[in-house]
């Protein structure tokens, strides 16, 4: 692994091409902190693929393009003289320091629960008028309601275990099934998905590491039934779906 120095030398010679791009090509000339947006979201997707993955190689290549993009930010910030490299990290380090004074002050705590319940209560102390003011909005649904819940969980707006959130969850699937009206049993699905997705979290699983997980399954047993029907000469449009169902199986244990 490299010495402390020579990473300081790493992140000194981005920070010199940073600057070289920026004032010779014309692709990075142009970009401004909108136009980069898309691409950052896309560059945190391919890194949560990666990690999904456990492909060490390829995490190691999507957190520099996230990198990238991270000096690019400051670097326009810069240009706007209203921050820079500097003012980024030296405002998170004081964050980090505030936020952890059972590490730099004299906070005791017990476990990693307590670090959470601190941290909810030292961010309204920094001026958040709420405990879910931090909750981005264009975050998807799935993993919002995650955060959603982690965040009161750290005041202590929490079920008592996962059986009473299991509870929750047949509740909210009678509401849904006894709707009859069309918008109506839509907030009542939503509903059953934030029960659902507050279960999974309570019982130690990420849900939305859980549906991705299940998509690349099928993804792949979907694959194989296409290759298998290639290989016998039929097309998938064409067959029953009791036919489908018999390829399916025959690609499950492919699998």
């Amino acid at each position: 692994m490299n010495t402390k120095q020579e990473k300081l030398e790493a992140f000194g010679r981005l920070l010199d091409i940073m600057d070289d791009l920026r004032e010779k090509c014309p692709w990075d000339q142009k970009q401004t902190l909108e136009s980069l947006r898309h691409l950052t979201l896309e560059e945190t997707y391919e890194l949560s693929d990666a990690i999904l993955q456990n492909d060490l190689q390829e995490i190691k290549k999507e957190l520099g393009d996230v990198l990238l993009h991270l000096v690019f930010y400051a670097k326009i910030g810069s240009e706007k003289e209203s921050f820079d490299i500097a003012d980024v990290i030296n405002s998170l380090n004081e964050k980090l320091i505030f936020r952890h004074p059972h590490i730099y002050g004299d906070t005791k705590v017990k476990d990693e629960e307590e670090v959470k319940q601190n941290w909810e209560k030292l961010k309204l102390k920094e001026g958040n008028k709420s405990i879910l003011g931090g909750v981005p909005k264009s975050l998807p649904s799935l993993v919002k309601a995650y955060r959603i819940q982690d965040k009161v969980k750290g005041i202590g707006f929490e079920f008592h275990d996962a059986e009473d959130a299991w509870k929750k969850v047949d509740e909210e699937i009678q509401e849904f099934h006894a709707e009859t009206d069309l918008d109506k049993k839509e907030q009542e699905l939503g509903d059953v998905f934030f029960s659902l997705i507050n279960y999974a979290r309570i019982s130690g699983i990420n849900p939305d590491s859980a549906l991705e997980r299940t998509n690349l399954k099928f993804i792949s047993r979907f694959q194989k039934m296409e290759g298998l029907a290639e290989e016998q000469d039929l097309k998938l449009a064409d067959m029953s779906l009791e036919e489908m169902d018999v390829l399916w199986e025959k690609a499950k244990k492919l699998s």
